[in-house]
């Protein structure tokens, strides 16, 4: 691995590490933000949708800006939002500011995360690039760990009043080191997106070799792109950000979203629904036309004729509309129905998430090697542990073990993880072209963020139902078994993949 590569990692995971950290940790924190602030719940419920609903709207737009602009210009961009709104958020006054706050921590998460793929993507190659998705799956998963626990312990030293801001100003001082060396250690270089081709290999070489000196790469340098980009009429519209294209899918991700973040609004909520749907088709519409009059859309459509990028979309957004709902209801199930605190709460998953950090490194260096099959194997990994888990309540509510075997069944749900989340894309975006390598990342981390808001409305309300009438211990085993149908369609899906035959190329 050269010194860029090194560079890179180092300065894209931490960030994505606390973008991430910023998702886990407000679980925790958010009895403390009520009392000190006197929040009401809808604005406690901003606190946790504001965040999701921007972080899932511009994350296409910003992998396709990425993709254009230049990769490391984006990335300065969200770090420095996400520092900034942070900041914001833990000197917040009253819960209207923090709200206003954690919507722009969204908005400099969701400009961020896909430039840290479309990085991995366009600097690591072969073997190099799934141990590299590898390591991203591992901070994942410590981010998963580390964020309940650390907001309980943040609680604990500091007390409600100055704990909760602790778990917003631990962002800061790692935004503005990562914005720094970003901009000294990250190659300032855009890749253009012209029609049928490729970044040229000698221009990699030379915006690697200016990275590597942390430099730019000249004057002379410019002047001869310009001319070249001069001479060649494609290149004309290497700017194009497809505006419409924009607005439209931000719309629309955002109507299909909302009624699964707000649910508790009232039934009418749910007419964003199929209002969303329709615009995504209109989007749909129109980005086959711009890219008719030689235009560059903001996505193109025919990515999702690339059997692989389909497939494995398909994949994640399922597993994540499962499993995520999994951590929520464990944490519930261990403050509500057993009694237990916020910080007992989160250790139950801490070996789980330790877990899926390595076997997310592990795999990242057999991806190449097992192809989809280790995603397969890892849904059948997840299943066992979702399975064994019922179990272990259901044996619970007849008086019979401790919840703490949890520890033991939910470190398959762990395990399964890193088999899963991180090979598999690795696996989606190996046969995608590199000049669209952000806006991809982009549509693939939207379709988990979708399967997420809609699984945990769905699996969680079906939980609550279940509760109201019977008490945790069947809400609970209700939710992991629908949590284990979602799953084994994800798994369907990929067992398909592998009898399709046709593995990754190296």
């Amino acid at each position: 691995m050269t010194q860029v590569q090194k560079r890179i990692l180092l300065v894209a995971l931490v960030p994505l590490f606390m973008s991430l950290l910023s998702v886990s940790i407000i679980n925790v924190v958010l009895s403390a933000i009520a009392a000190d602030l006197g929040a009401s719940t809808s604005a406690l419920q901003w606190v946790l949708t504001g965040y999701a609903l921007s972080f899932g709207v511009v994350l296409v737009a910003a992998g396709r800006a990425g993709d254009v602009f230049g990769r490391a210009q984006l990335f300065i961009l969200g770090v420095s939002l996400f520092g900034l709104s942070s900041l914001v958020a833990g000197l917040a006054p009253e819960p209207l500011t923090l709200n206003i706050a954690r919507v722009f921590m969204g908005f400099g998460s969701g400009l961020l995360n896909p430039q840290v793929v479309g990085l991995l993507q366009q600097y690591f190659q072969g073997p190099q690039r799934g141990r590299a998705f590898g390591l991203m799956g591992t901070i994942v998963g410590l981010s998963v760990a580390i964020g309940p626990v650390l907001g309980g312990v943040f609680i604990a030293v500091f007390g409600d009043d100055l704990g909760w801001r602790a778990s917003f100003l631990v962002n800061v001082p790692f935004a503005i080191l990562a914005a720094i060396f970003a901009k000294t250690w990250l190659p300032q270089t855009a890749w253009h997106p012209v029609a049928g081709a490729d970044p040229d290999p000698v221009e990699e070489d030379a915006a690697a070799a200016a990275g590597e000196r942390g430099t730019d790469p000249g004057p002379d340098a410019e002047a001869a792109a310009a001319s070249a980009g001069d001479a060649d009429p494609a290149r004309r519209h290497r700017h194009d950000l497809d505006p419409v294209g924009v607005i439209l899918l931000g719309l629309g991700v955002l109507l299909v979203l909302l009624p699964f973040v707000e649910s508790s609004v009232g039934w009418f909520v749910w007419v964003a629904l199929p209002i969303g749907l329709g615009v995504i088709w209109w989007w749909t519409r129109w980005e086959r036309a711009y890219a008719a009059r030689g235009r560059f859309p903001m996505v193109d459509l025919d990515l999702f004729s690339i059997r692989s990028f389909s497939s494995g979309s398909i994949i994640i957004a399922l597993y994540f509309m499962g499993v995520t709902s999994v951590w929520v209801l464990v944490a519930m199930y261990m403050q509500r129905g057993l009694g237990h605190t916020a910080l007992a709460a989160g250790l139950i998953g801490l070996p789980a998430a330790l877990l899926s950090a390595v076997s997310a490194d592990i795999s990242g260096r057999f991806v190449f090697q097992f192809g989809r099959k280790l995603v397969v194997w890892g849904i059948v990994t997840c299943l066992f542990g979702l399975l064994s888990s019922a179990l272990v309540v259901g044996l619970l509510s007849r008086g019979i073990g401790s919840e703490w075997w949890l520890l033991l069944t939910l470190s398959f749900v762990g395990l399964a993880q890193g088999m899963v989340i991180s090979p598999n894309q690795t696996l989606t975006l190996q046969e995608v072209p590199l000049k669209y390598a952000g806006s991809a990342g982009g549509v693939l981390q939207t379709g988990q963020r979708i399967g997420t808001s809609m699984g945990l409305a769905i699996i969680t309300a079906l939980a609550f139902a279940i509760v109201a009438i019977s008490g945790w211990d069947l809400g609970l085993v209700t939710a992991f078994a629908s949590i284990a149908v979602v799953v084994s369609v994800a798994g369907i899906v990929g067992i398909a993949e592998v009898r399709r035959g046709r593995g990754p190329q190296l």
